[in-house]
């Protein structure tokens, strides 16, 4: 385990003190802008801004990596994250918290990108999945820390905004002063979307449900809380148990998904998800018990989904195909989670906050439906040649290198990058 590690701890102390700083950012952000008096669709914006950064890094990262390398791109995106945190403190305008939150997606995609192709170049096939599973753990361990850093003063104050700069700005010693070889120069893909309907169209339907509604849950829930009556300590403890739950969710639903027709459990886990949303939706004002239970359940269920579709899907695709399916799902997912935050947002602004998980319900049992309608026109068994689900994960959890300018895809054994659940 030392032997695998030692190489890339400083790419992992890296990573984790710039995942704490996002996810206290991510938290903070939401709240902070409901005590500044944003509208519910005002805050759903902040996150469709975030995704729509995020795709665009996706677009144009590997560009800037290849001219400036790893590290020195690695350097200025954290340097310019870490500026937009402060910046946010200081400029309370919606326009402008939209526009640094694009900056901040697209700071975050390229560096996300630069971390998960040097731990897949650094790993072989014999340890890539202990690496990517080291590095899941760390992600959801200190995106936990993170929101719960939440706690340590008022959001309404500038310590929290410094902190998460702070912890952000640290990121970049431990990679600037590594002595382990930098990667090659990032390859990117050229994205088939019709291919890759025909290829899963459940395992293409299933990423963007999940862009949708998770994508509105990160953005929405800490307001979710905050109208229900609750304060910073229940938004942080809200968000870190949903966070965890996902966690906990991976392995029994990608357990089952190895054993029996991963349809059937991308249907379970939106069945499960549907029921969540609706009793969120109308148990109303709940004890904190209650309400902590449903951010439980919500993670177990929801954030499982990503993954057994990006497993799914990858059932039918070729070894070589891998990346490229990949980056179009992911895409998938940003444009999803682009969409979503401003559709919820409509839906809490005309009735009420507890329809943020309405709205999730509804796109949930959409998906129930499509599955329903399509497992019996399947030619194919599903089960057939199945892949590992841990194999999946390694996939489903990092960044995509995509092509904006055409071109046939280039190489199939790159590393795709991502941040979320």
């Amino acid at each position: 385990m030392t032997a695998v590690l030692a190489p890339i701890f400083a790419l992992l102390l890296s990573a984790a003190l710039l995942l704490m700083g996002n996810g206290l950012q991510g938290t903070l952000l939401p709240v902070r802008a409901a005590l500044e008096g944003y509208s519910a669709v005002e805050i759903g914006v902040l996150g469709s801004a975030y995704f729509l950064g995020f795709a665009l890094g996706c677009l144009y990262g590997p560009r800037m990596i290849r001219r400036a390398g790893h590290v020195r791109a690695f350097a200025a995106m954290v340097a310019i994250a870490s500026t937009v945190v402060l910046a946010h403190a200081i400029l309370l305008s919606p326009w402008a918290w939209w526009g640094l939150r694009i900056l901040t997606g697209g700071c975050f995609a390229t560096l996300f990108m630069i971390i998960e192709s040097w731990l897949n170049e650094k790993s072989t096939n014999e340890n890539r999945g202990f690496v990517f599973s080291v590095y899941t753990i760390i992600n959801l361990t200190v995106i936990t820390i993170g929101q719960l850093m939440l706690l340590m003063d008022e959001p309404t104050d500038f310590p929290l905004f410094s902190v998460s700069s702070i912890l952000v700005s640290l990121s970049a010693v431990p990679l600037a002063l590594t002595r382990a070889s930098v990667p090659e120069p990032i390859e990117a893909v050229h994205i088939r979307f019709p291919e890759l309907y025909a290829t899963s169209p459940i395992g293409l339907a299933g990423c963007l449900t999940v862009g949708l509604t998770n994508g509105s849950f990160w953005s929405l829930a800490p307001l979710f809380v905050q109208r229900q009556g609750g304060g910073s300590e229940q938004v942080a403890l809200f968000m870190s148990i949903a966070v965890l739950a996902g966690a906990v969710g991976q392995w029994p639903f990608g357990t089952l998904s190895d054993r029996i027709d991963r349809r059937r459990v991308i249907l379970l886990t939106c069945v499960g998800a549907a029921a969540v949303g609706l009793a969120l939706a109308w148990l109303g004002e709940t004890p904190d018990s209650l309400l902590f239970a449903g951010a439980f359940a919500y993670g177990l269920f929801a954030f499982p989904i990503y993954a057994v579709s990006v497993a799914h899907t990858n059932d039918f695709v070729r070894p070589e195909g891998y990346v490229e399916a990949a980056s179009g799902l992911l895409l998938a997912y940003a444009v999803g989670a682009m969409i979503g935050p401003v559709l919820a947002s409509s839906l809490m602004q005309l009735a009420g906050p507890a329809s943020l998980f309405s709205f999730t319900a509804s796109i949930h049992l959409a998906m129930v439906l499509y599955t329903l309608h399509r497992i019996p026109f399947r030619a194919r068994p599903a089960e057939a040649e199945q892949i590992a689900f841990a194999d999946a994960l390694v996939v489903a959890a990092t960044t995509s290198t995509v092509d904006p300018f055409g071109g046939p895809h280039e190489s199939g054994n790159e590393s795709i990058d991502s941040a979320e659940l």
